[in-house]
Parts: C-alpha cells; structure tokens; sequence
C-alpha cells in the first residue's frame, strides 16, 4: 500500500526526464514548441503537462511510460506534449500537494491514497470525476470501490492495490525450519531461533517517518476487526481514543529490540538493499518496495506474512488497501491531454507490460501477467479470511504516528505521549472537515 504511499523536493518543478541529470521532463516535441496550446512545429499544439507522482524509486519506469505516452499522443492527435514530474518522496509529497492546491497553482495530474486521502480530497474539490471515462470499464470490480466517493463517483485511476503485512526472507526461514509466526508468543521464539543463529531477526529502517507508522494500521486493522469494530466511526465523532491502540507497542517494541542498528540514519532504499542482502531476516515494509528490493538482489526470495499484534491468531491479518491513484484537476488548462494520460495508464496494449514493470498487482481486466510469488503469498492468507480492508485513518494522523514513533524510538516520547498527540491530530481533522 502498496504501498502504500516519501522524498524530499523542494516545490520547483523538475526539469528534463528523458534528458535525466536527476530531472523529470519528457517531451515529443523540438526546441521550437510554443506554449500550451500554441502551434509547434509543422502545426502541432504544443502542451506542458505537470505531474506530481511520490514515488521516485521507480523514476526509469515512469519515464519510459511518459516517453511512449508522448510519441502516442503525437502520433494519434500531433500534439506535441511536454511533461513535468515532480516525485517527492511519501515523506513531504502530501504537504507539498497540499501547499500546490491551496495556491492555485495544482498539478494537472497528481497522486493521492485512495483510502486515506479521497474522502477529503473530493470534499475539498480538488478532484475531476472520471466517471464517464473510458478506463472505469476496465477496472476489476474488486478495486473500484477504493476510488469510488460516497456519492457514486469514480475520481480516480488506482496504480496499487496492495496486499501487506511484513517481508521475511524465506531462505533464512527455510534454512532454519521456520514458519511465519501467528502470535506474538510465536514471534518472539522465532526471534530467539534467530538470533541462536547469529541473524539479526528485524531490519529497521526509520529514516523516514512513514516507514515506522507502517505499525498503526497493522495493529488497528487487526483490533478493529477483532475486538474494536467501532473504533474509526467514533474517533471521527471525537468519542473514541488511541489509548485503544496501546497494544500495538507490543510488537513494535519487540521489533525494535531486536532489529538492526542506526535505524533512523537508514531510509527505505537503504533498508531494501540491507534486506536483499541478507542483512536481517524480516522487514516492517510492504511488497511496494519489491522493484527496489530485486535490484539489489535479483536472486532473493522473500514472501510476505500477516503481523501477529497479540496472542490472538485471530488479529493476525493481513492488510487489504489500494494506495497511489492518480487523479485529475477540475482547474487543468489541459484536461484534454491530462485524460488521455490517465486512460492510457490502463491502454490496452501498454499497461500490462507498465504495470508488470513496477511490479504492482493487477487492477484491469486487461491485465494478464502472471502475479508474483510474494502476492500468492498473501492471496493465501486472504483466501483463508485472514484479511482486512485498511482501516480509513486520516492522512494528518499517520503522519502524526510517523513522527511520533521517530521520537518514541529516539526516546523523546513516552507511549502516552505518543497516543495523546494521536488523539489531538485526528480531533484537528475532524474540526476542518466538519
């Protein structure tokens, strides 16, 4: 969720994709191209399409996809179509987003999480509906609800679904005879298994905030749907607590003890390649960093299990979520050519051999590659009913939980201080989105 949904950027535009130097400009038209809606050359309308995609870990993928969009939409309609793409980071892509929209000045096409983000979003107006769209017919019943409002409409086209809990190196598990754990009692003797073996049972990698808030919607997606079902509908009625999360420390202390130094000087592309090296036996991370993982190491075989948060293997679920969707802006000047990006992200001929190089799960009845072990892995689970669907927890308080499980880990947080800010973050958002 995949992956879930991190970087720093500052708010300029990134210049030049396909030219690289570490920028993000494509374009399929010459030097001498007008601006938007001016002829270029031999005729063409020329157009500046602005993009904003926090995923830049997979920057060559997109490029590749942009280049072949351009050369299409030259061809089929000889417009000729520069593309700008910022690729912040989850860490500040939100607030970066945020601070576009406010000032009007808002990317053509953007991206947002589909479960954490819409609901306000479309709120706010800031999302096209896409209703009517050609792509709509295309995607797996399973997936449109997640882009879908409350009011029927479908304002975006999704790129992840995801199916997550941790990733464990299955060699590691093999070799020693293990098997991923269904409780916490269970958990803690696979830890001492390992550390018999001299493997350092968890990689840590909390660098970057949103990698540690990984453990909230793990432990209230098992809670809620085990022992807490009301929890979200009453937190959004300023009557519920995070002191009803308290349990999900459980795991995370257990983790942080036993994982691997120097946690908040490692990010996740750092973590992906410590974990495809060998370097620890599980990860607190979803199968969204699996591009990156296998270029570190093509070789590796990981597979991904539910996290146990307690002693009830019931609670040990896996979680169900579509994350990065791309959305258009009601306010685009090229909303022609922002929509047939958005339709050719599910093209008949191109989006399979897109999606399969991302690595992210089917979404369309057009996709027809074959899925990846470590989804097996997980559809296993959720065959079994030991599933979930992620829990709706504002954006505002996951980047709360981020920076407060940083400071918790550094030791500048007790628990209480952690839930309590929490608790004021999600009252905040519910006093803007009255």
């Amino acid at each position: 969720m995949k992956k879930i949904w991190t970087g720093v950027l500052s708010t300029a535009l990134v210049a030049a994709l396909l030219a690289g130097c570490g920028s993000n400009e494509s374009s399929s038209g010459s030097a001498n191209q007008g601006t938007d809606g001016t002829a270029g050359n031999g005729g063409a309308k020329s157009v500046t399409l602005k993009m904003l995609i926090a995923q830049p870990r997979l920057k060559e993928q997109y490029d590749k996809f942009v280049a072949d969009f351009t050369a299409k939409e030259k061809k089929d309609k000889n417009i000729d179509v520069t593309v700008q793409l910022e690729m912040p980071t989850a860490e500040n892509a939100a607030q970066i987003l945020k601070t576009r929209l406010a000032s009007n000045d808002a990317p053509d096409i953007f991206a947002l999480h589909a479960i954490n983000e819409i609901p306000s979003y479309y709120k706010a107006g800031y999302l096209e509906d896409l209703s009517n769209q050609p792509f709509v017919g295309k995607l797996l019943e399973s997936v449109k609800p997640s882009v879908t409002t409350t009011d029927g409409k479908i304002v975006a086209v999704p790129l992840e679904t995801l199916s997550w809990g941790y990733l464990y190196n299955k060699k590691i598990f093999t070799d020693l005879g293990l098997k991923p754990p269904m409780t916490l009692i269970e958990m803690k003797a696979v830890i001492e298994k390992l550390k018999a073996n001299k493997i350092t049972p968890f990689e840590l990698s909390y660098k970057e905030s949103w990698i540690p808030q990984l453990v909230l919607p793990l432990a209230a997606g098992a809670l809620i749907n085990t022992v807490d079902k009301d929890f979200v509908a009453r937190m959004n009625k300023d009557e519920g607590s995070f002191t009803e999360m308290k349990a999900m420390f459980n795991i995370f202390d257990l983790i942080n003890a036993n994982g691997t130094d120097k946690a908040l000087e490692v990010g996740g592309d750092d973590g992906a390649a410590a974990f495809a090296n060998g370097k620890a036996a599980m990860w607190l991370q979803g199968p969204w960093y699996a591009e990156t993982i296998l270029k570190s190491n093509p070789n590796l075989d990981f597979g991904v299990a539910p996290l146990p948060i307690n002693d009830d293997p019931k609670a040990t679920l896996i979680n169900l979520s579509a994350s990065t969707s791309l959305a258009v802006s009601p306010t685009s000047k090229n909303k022609e050519v922002a929509l047939d990006f958005i339709n050719y992200v599910l093209d008949d001929q191109a989006s399979n051999a897109f999606f399969q190089s991302l690595k992210f799960n089917p979404i369309a009845t057009i996709h027809t590659y074959k899925s990846y072990p470590w989804v097996d892995d997980a559809t296993a689970y959720v065959k079994e009913g030991k599933s979930y669907q992620d829990p709706a927890i504002p954006q505002a308080v996951k980047d709360e939980v981020g920076k407060g499980l940083q400071s918790y880990f550094a030791g500048q947080m007790t628990q209480d201080d952690v839930l309590k800010a929490l608790d004021k973050a999600w009252k905040s958002f519910n006093k803007v989105n009255k």
